[in-house]
């Protein structure tokens, strides 16, 4: 039911998800994934609608470690009618590089040598070059507006 001043809809069943732009939908998103990471190994970071698995891989056991993990989180989106967009699903190894290769939903999860985490860039050797060279794009192009040019 949605209220609007004085007005109220009728009530209407919602069969699945969580209703987009309500206040509680964020609450209720995370009551609901609550248990994503509960039969995991390796460590899991979340926010929002991401999820991070990572651990130390410089073997081939812990290697299927995180392929097991992997296999876990399908079995659970499939299993609440979640599905990840593997679209999306990168590997990004930290140190070394590595060319182990990581399998989800039956499809190769394409290797990075970096990637942008809620706002900052992370790169494979860990250091601050293409920060730097963002910060400074964005400085020169400032300056620019700043004298007109």
């Amino acid at each position: 039911m949605v209220c609007n001043d004085s007005s109220k809809s009728s009530w209407k069943a919602v069969t699945s998800g969580v209703p987009q732009g309500s206040v509680l939908g964020p609450v209720l998103f995370l009551v609901f994934i609550n248990d994503l990471d509960s039969t995991l190994i390796s460590s899991t970071l979340k926010f929002a609608d991401d999820t991070k698995l990572f651990g130390i891989v410089n073997t081939d056991v812990e290697r299927a470690v995180i392929q097991r993990d992997l296999s876990c989180l399908v079995e659970w989106s499939e299993k609440w009618l979640m599905p990840f967009n593997t679209d999306k699903c990168v590997v990004l190894h930290l140190g070394k590089n590595t060319t182990n290769l990581i399998i989800m939903n039956s499809s190769k999860l394409y290797t990075v040598n970096e990637k942008k985490d809620l706002g900052v860039i992370i790169t494979s050797n860990l250091k601050p070059v293409r920060e730097c060279q963002q910060a400074y794009a964005k400085a020169i192009k400032s300056l620019g507006l700043i004298f007109g040019q």
